[in-house]
């Protein structure tokens, strides 16, 4: 027999609920919005927000619906709280919510009033529409230098959020207050841009970035790229195709994406507590499946001897690397295009990135580049350059830096350098 407190407690329920959501030893905070119109999700911790949902209420709890990433939540009311499991893809796990939003401190993420404007646009690649925002800074005209500012892999938004981090936001702020303009704008298909993703590969995502230089060189002479990750990548892919005035890389990836994806396989296994063994196996098999893509040969899974989560884990690795984007990632070498680059680059990796490691890649710039450069090991921060201690994907959420202010320190002295001759 359900009390009356339940039922009341059943049909009142609306409001903001989250909690932490344990995958595989990593957190993920998720939010529900629950009312008696609508229901949403959010994923602050991948700068995901509003993803549409539908809400069922029953005598004992709810039952929530997110299709577009194939989801659903089912929980009962305990109390003050709602215990409940989260399934993705046919994989479960426990997640008990709580009223509110949790909140997390992020001192630099920059407050106003703004000493600079900033205006709406957007900007057209076939038909992917980008929509950004174009930071300008007082008494800005054309002879101003602009940086069009390209995101990492998976979609982000204008502000590259990630965690409650908002890297852009701090870097855009930072040039308007120097004297530089900028443009950051949503990814393709996330936010409020538009575009194809299932077939989209970091090509596609060059060329969105290209038509934003296009519409800045209708109002500025000086334009540049600043990119992270994948965009440092994308930005070194424009100088070699002389589209740009000038780079700034931060933690880009300059060697194979076949050899990032393994190095980060390596360290991920060996910080998860298998043995030498263990992960030196796997990475003989992922490193065959990654080459059967590449050669156009259907790859053929053999995990045997390794454990079984292992194992599951190549399916899912041989489930995602048959998309465009991963057959275009894995393949992709821009080494031997850096003799073309001719315009000034600056270069910064951090020295405990466990995503794009420093050396491997500062090396082959330095070994690589024919231009002016200017190349940057930053000691002691991660891939997201905040300082940390080991410098694994687990500690970016936990840092309440976004990034060290050498670093911006290093990218405004350096355009100045550049632009001003100061």
């Amino acid at each position: 027999m359900i009390s009356l407190s339940a039922v009341s407690f059943a049909l009142g329920q609306s409001g903001d609920w989250s909690g932490k959501l344990d995958i595989y030893g990593n957190s993920l905070i998720l939010v529900f919005h629950l009312s008696d119109e609508n229901c949403t999700m959010d994923s602050p911790d991948q700068g995901i927000k509003d993803i549409p949902a539908s809400l069922e209420r029953t005598s004992t709890g709810i039952k929530v619906s997110i299709p577009s990433i194939n989801a659903s939540y089912e929980g009962f009311f305990m109390g003050k709280t709602v215990s409940g499991t989260f399934t993705q893809h046919g994989r479960s796990f426990p997640l008990t919510l709580t009223p509110g939003i949790p909140k997390r401190n992020r001192p630099q993420t920059p407050v106003g009033p703004f000493p600079y404007k900033t205006e709406e646009l957007s900007f057209s690649n076939g038909e992917a529409v980008l929509k950004g925002t174009l930071t300008l800074p007082e008494k800005y005209d054309r002879n101003t230098p602009v940086l069009i500012m390209v995101t990492g892999s998976g979609l982000q938004n204008r502000d590259e959020e990630m965690f409650e981090h908002k890297p852009f936001a701090v870097i855009a702020d930072a040039l308007a207050r120097h004297g530089f303009a900028s443009l950051r704008y949503d990814d393709r298909g996330f936010g409020d841009s538009t575009g194809d993703l299932v077939y989209a590969t970091t090509e596609d995502f060059k060329n969105d970035a290209f038509a934003g230089i296009e519409l800045l060189r209708k109002r500025f002479s000086h334009v540049g790229v600043l990119g992270h990750s994948e965009g440092g990548t994308i930005g070194l892919m424009l100088a070699a195709e002389k589209k740009v005035d000038f780079v700034v890389s931060l933690a880009g990836a300059v060697v194979s994406g076949k050899q990032i994806l393994l190095e980060q396989n390596r360290w991920a296994l060996l910080q998860a507590g298998y043995s030498e063994d263990i992960t030196k196996n796997y990475c003989k098999v992922l490193e065959g499946l990654f080459e059967d893509i590449e050669t156009g040969i259907t790859p053929k899974l053999n995990g045997q001897g390794l454990p079984p989560e292992l194992e599951n884990n190549l399916k899912a690795v041989l489930t995602q690397a048959g998309t465009p984007y991963m057959r275009y990632f894995l393949s992709m070498d821009i080494s031997s295009s850096l003799a073309d680059i001719t315009c000034p680059v600056l270069a910064l990796n951090g020295t405990k990135d466990r995503q794009v490691d420093c050396e491997e890649n500062l090396g082959a710039l330095r070994e690589g580049l024919s231009g002016a450069k200017r190349i940057v090991p930053v000691k002691g921060v991660n891939h997201l350059f905040q300082h940390c201690d080991t410098g694994d994907i687990s500690e970016y959420k936990e840092i309440e830096e976004t990034i060290a202010p050498e670093v911006l320190e290093t990218i405004v002295a350096w355009l100045k350098e550049l632009y001003t001759g100061s």
